[in-house]
């Protein structure tokens, strides 16, 4: 297939995914854990698209955030793609938007495929097939989405009305309907409605008019994004950063009501694959598999007289005995016991977690906190001390920093490290300890082949993130 007719992916990963706390959280949001499987729903999102000969490399649209995790699992999966860095969240049709733009500079009859990162798809045979059953009508100018056969009246969806056939498997989109009662859910079941999935197929220029007719503030800020793109790079990886000022112009609305639900060029194909957003534990549950009691397990849990229920321990081992229909959900620093079907409270629960200081980290960060070297994580605190555990990545460093109100001990426990004290540089073994002074600069490197493990002692009148200035940093952090 010519390299001109390859579809290009466009891939949305910038949520936070609250309604799955406490796996998911602001820091480390859903679409990058493995929640089902070995691999990350945007790792599995990757999976789908890299067939070579039906699709270009994908443009990732993320936050800044999130810059160092999208780089990483995108190397993890083998996949190059360009890295578009939002610098604030503003909806689907704002990102799209500036995607389509960037895409069109090269090619305006390019073929986009709009995927979020956080959906899960059964079969990827099966969507790439789709993909190419309606490459045909976006080519000729129809914005296609793909709709998916209800498998239960889902009141937390929205829903397609098919109208005329248009190409082979592309109808025209009669109506998109809003979510429904579970009454008229359930008509829709009998009726031929689609759940609506919001991963779409079009022409970036054909999308760029239609977003022009209907919302020309937001077509005039992306094309203003894209002209003025800064390109960074840090370490091996080169983003692409999207100018804040041009980008806070641009209205917040998601791409249905922008376009989708206004254009006349809307069409749909029925996707027949098993398909999910994940937006709740009730849906992981639908999702996984399950035991002969109904029962979907992950980690360390051990169940008696319990059914229909979803359990998952990332830490402590995990027993519930003689419940039914709930998701129980450990991780190293929270407990979630809830109805399965919850979702909405859990928004809720997660807002007011936020709103007091004693308990907003718990909203925001897991226990363990990722870094692009590597990760940390606090494993005690008391008066004028912590210690954690850091892990450093082969051939990583740490930024040259120091602080100003602490001092800090470092015992490798595995691997190699490099230690750099005020332009000193020592090499400490396994089992061996340097100190920091309080105020020295000083850096830590992992010049060797393996995973460097080592725990930290800190000790001062004050232990916070923010007690750090930055000499040199790899990453460009402030």
């Amino acid at each position: 297939m010519a390299e001109k007719s390859r579809i290009v992916p466009v891939i949305l990963s910038g949520g936070a995914g609250t309604r799955l706390w406490p796996a998911s959280r602001e820091a480390y949001p859903k679409q990058f854990l493995p929640l089902l499987g070995e691999r990350s729903t945007f790792e599995e999102t990757l999976r789908r698209v890299a067939d070579p000969d039906v699709f270009a490399d994908p443009v990732v649209v993320t936050g800044e955030d999130f810059r160092f995790l999208v780089a990483d699992q995108l190397a993890r999966a083998g996949t190059a793609g360009r890295i578009v860095l939002e610098p604030m969240r503003r909806d689907s049709g704002p990102a799209i938007a500036v995607a389509a733009e960037l895409i069109a500079a090269a090619d305006p009859d390019a073929v986009m495929l709009v995927l979020a990162a956080d959906h899960l798809v059964s079969d990827a045979a099966a969507f790439a097939a789709t993909a190419q059953a309606g490459l045909a009508a976006a080519e000729a100018g129809a914005l296609v989405t793909f709709g998916i056969r209800p498998t239960h009246p889902a009141t937390g969806y929205g829903y397609i009305r098919p109208g005329d056939m248009m190409d082979g498997r592309v109808r025209m989109v009669a109506a998109f309907v809003e979510k429904p009662d579970e009454d008229r859910a359930r008509a829709f079941l009998g009726e031929g409605y689609l759940w609506n999935s919001g991963n779409f197929l079009f022409r970036a220029d054909v999308f760029l008019a239609e977003l022009a007719r209907f919302e020309p503030a937001i077509a005039a800020a992306a094309k203003a994004v894209a002209g003025s793109i800064a390109v960074d790079k840090a370490g091996n990886v080169t983003f692409e950063r999207i100018d804040r000022e041009a980008f806070a112009a641009s209205p917040a609305k998601s791409v249905d009501y922008a376009v989708m639900e206004r254009t006349d060029r809307a069409a749909v194909i029925e996707a027949d694959y098993a398909w999910s957003d994940l937006g709740s534990w009730e849906a992981l549950w639908d999702m996984a598999d399950k035991d002969e009691a109904g029962n979907a397990v992950r980690g360390a849990v051990s169940l008696s007289g319990t059914r229909n229920s979803y359990v998952a321990s990332d830490d402590i081992h995990t027993a519930v005995i003689g419940l039914d229909d709930v998701a129980v959900v450990a991780t190293k620093d929270a407990v979630l016991v809830a109805k399965r079907s919850v979702a909405a409270e859990l928004k809720g629960l997660v807002a007011d977690l936020r709103s007091l200081p004693e308990t907003r980290r718990l909203a925001d960060e897991h226990r363990q906190v990722l870094r692009p070297w590597g990760s940390y994580e606090s494993v005690d605190r008391g008066e004028r001390f912590q210690v954690k555990r850091i892990v450093v990545k082969p051939g990583a460093r740490l930024s040259l920093q120091k602080h100003f109100h602490r001092a800090e001990h470092w015992i490798v426990v595995k691997g190699t490290a490099t230690v750099e004290v005020d332009g000193k540089a020592t090499i400490v073994r396994e089992n061996e300890s340097a100190y920091i002074p309080l105020g020295a600069w000083h850096r830590l490197t992992n010049e060797g082949k393996i995973q460097l493990e080592l725990i930290e002692v800190q000790s001062g009148s004050y232990l916070g993130e923010d007690d750090i200035v930055r000499s040199e940093d790899d990453y460009k952090r402030v």
